[in-house]
């Protein structure tokens, strides 16, 4: 699944993956870009809890975005199927200026709005220029692959990981989260190795990649972003492993990037902090409804 179109004249909203574990109660330095990047005090953010099954989680979100002086947030209570059906929450998305899906099961976000009109005008405001977060499993739905499951604490071997279809507001990188605190390196370069075009980003709990619509992320938050590059490998044993069995793959690249730290996706290329970048603080005006 590519990413929607981008309307004439247009620019593709920013991205924003979230490796769980986020502050909600102190500094919130994710959550204040996200809103001001949604439009501040004339923000209107959308909050989908699906992936979750607790009923505080919307709430908690709500008041988080309006305590960071967002204009407006509400948010979509959608359980199942049908309710993505419903006329009112497509016109929220469609005003929407930010969208924020929460953690939880990425399996149970994607099987009740995958291929929905929910799932639809999320893309499509994605690319008339809405911001579009997501933490834990709402990070990993991002991506046109998603990692579904699949063990911490080893070796990247053959069907350690199980993928499915994401939302695909990017076909650029697979997307794992909590990433350095479940030592899940083995199984985002197993995944690596099924595709050596897709680019797998690790994303720490607190920490976030702002991925720009020029394809270029700035990292954000305590932790760090492992950067998976696999396109110039020279040999991997994937194809002829058997279940389980340990793989070999040479000439990978892994980069690892701290706050500050910028990427190129377009151009596989890190770059250390720069004092004077600030494209990921400016707002991203929002266009109509696509």
């Amino acid at each position: 699944m590519c990413p929607a179109p981008i309307p004439d004249h247009g620019q593709r909203g920013f991205i924003i993956p979230i490796g769980g574990g986020e502050d909600r109660e102190k500094d919130m330095h994710i959550h204040r870009r996200f809103v001001d990047m949604s439009g501040g005090k004339d923000a209107d953010i959308v909050v989908i809890p699906t992936a979750s099954q607790l009923d505080a989680t919307g709430p908690d979100y709500n008041r988080i975005f309006t305590e960071l002086g967002a204009g407006k947030v509400e948010f979509l209570p959608i359980a199942r199927r049908a309710d993505c059906d419903n006329p009112q929450f497509a016109e929220m998305i469609d005003r929407a200026t930010g969208i924020f899906m929460t953690g939880g099961n990425q399996l149970r976000l994607s099987t009740i709005i995958g291929g929905t009109l929910v799932a639809q005008k999320i893309r499509r405001r994605n690319a008339a220029g809405v911001p579009v977060a997501g933490t834990s499993a709402g990070a990993s739905i991002m991506s046109e692959h998603m990692v579904a499951g699949g063990p911490g604490n080893s070796a990247p071997a053959e069907g350690n990981i199980s993928l499915a279809p994401g939302m695909g507001l990017t076909n650029a990188v697979i997307i794992d989260q909590h990433f350095t605190q479940r030592n899940r390196l083995g199984r985002l370069l197993t995944a690596s190795s099924y595709n050596p075009f897709l680019i797998g980003l690790g994303i720490d709990e607190d920490t976030a990649a702002f991925i720009g619509p020029d394809n270029v992320f700035e990292v954000v938050g305590s932790g760090t972003v492992t950067v998976v590059d696999a396109s110039q490998l020279t040999h991997s044993s994937m194809w002829e492993a058997s279940e389980g069995q340990a793989i070999s793959l040479l000439g990978l690249r892994i980069d690892v990037l701290g706050e500050g730290c910028r990427y190129d996706l377009n151009a596989r290329q890190a770059y250390p902090p720069d004092k004077h970048a600030h494209f990921c603080s400016l707002p991203v005006s929002a266009g109509g409804g696509g």
